[in-house]
């Protein structure tokens, strides 16, 4: 799959920023990789998408040096993750699925240990901690222990710990998990942010909602093997054409309403998807013009009409036999790893 350190991105030629080839790796009698093949292109978001086991950790952990492949090889930026092991470590971040922050330090003292390590001098390490404080709105509470940190506030620390060095390279391995919907959009916005300023991103995630809200592209990995990539929207494809949804405003009109849609539909027959809501598949984006004049010929209002390609959640389903919701965000063989 990756036979050049360049791809094109949008019809322009980009540099590979992340690149694996054949990647496997096994613990025990199980294979969690089995061959994974990887491209992320410089300034962009790659989603890694998969069930509970499929090897995504696993990749991240051997992409990011803390695992070494059983085959297979990894660059980052052209530096081999194995024989270049230390020169990849200092151009990556790594915000795992577990805090890498000390508790008992205080925000700052976590943030200013980190540039020690990552030898910033005293000064400069102070200077970028104070910096990211404020980027991540922690300013407040830099002189607090981070034990005393709630949720949303910790995991905003360990993702300005993983930004100390000014990573050209980052891996967030379910970074939102256990967030709520606020804090993980505000996540999502720094996410943005990092891209904006030139970063590359490869993102593991257990909500596709946040794949299809941030991916450039997507890899989905089932029993540690690639199974489909693609941008979003390529994805929703595999499930099929689009889908016209209609609210009509009087519960009285569904019925002359689910004919219309049967008419302007590819066939099928009108399904009440929610209350309320009639759905009916299509073949092109004309069914929703014509279906605005047929309702109106008819005097049929409506709150809500809308055109969308599938969910990436049918995507996933289609493609692994599960939803996402069947998996837990961790699993036992990777945690191991």
């Amino acid at each position: 799959m990756v036979s050049a350190d360049r791809r094109t991105l949008h019809g322009m030629t980009a540099e590979l920023m992340i690149e694996a080839e054949g990647l496997v790796k096994s613990f025990g009698r199980t294979r969690a990789l089995q061959g994974v093949d990887l491209a992320v292109p410089r300034g962009t978001v790659l989603g890694v998408l998969g069930p509970n086991g499929a090897g995504k950790t696993t990749a991240v952990r051997i992409l990011s040096t803390l695992l070494t492949p059983d085959a297979g090889t990894a660059r980052i930026n052209g530096l081999d993750v194995v024989r270049q092991a230390e020169r990849v470590r200092q151009s990556i971040g790594l915000t795992g699925q577990y805090a890498s922050v000390d508790e008992d330090l205080t925000g700052q003292q976590n943030l200013e240990l980190f540039g020690t390590l990552l030898e910033l001098g005293r000064v400069g390490a102070r200077r970028r901690a104070v910096e990211l404080l404020d980027w991540f709105d922690l300013t407040d509470a830099a002189h607090r222990p981070a034990k005393t940190y709630s949720g949303g506030m910790r995991r905003r620390l360990d993702l300005a710990a993983s930004l100390v060095g000014s990573p050209d390279v980052i891996f967030l391995d379910e970074p939102t998990t256990g967030l709520d919907p606020a804090k993980r959009e505000d996540m999502w916005d720094v996410v943005r942010s990092l891209v904006a300023n030139g970063a590359t991103v490869l993102l593991t995630t257990q909500y596709l909602e946040e794949a299809d809200a941030l991916a450039d592209a997507i890899t989905v990995i089932d029993h540690g093997r690639v199974i489909a990539h693609d941008t979003p929207d390529g994805l929703k494809r595999v499930v099929g054409g689009q889908t016209l949804e209609v609210r009509p405003a009087d519960p009285a009109h569904l019925a002359p309403t689910a004919a219309i849609l049967s008419r302007v539909g590819s066939g099928a027959p009108a399904d009440e998807v929610r209350k309320g809501v009639l759905a009916v598949p299509v073949t092109d984006d004309s069914a929703l013009t014509e279906s605005v004049a047929r309702l109106a010929t008819a005097g049929i209002a409506v709150t809500e009409l809308s055109l969308h390609l599938p969910s990436l959640d049918e995507v996933f389903f289609t493609l692994t036999g599960r939803t996402a919701a069947d998996d837990d965000t961790t699993t036992r063989t990777e945690a191991a790893a």
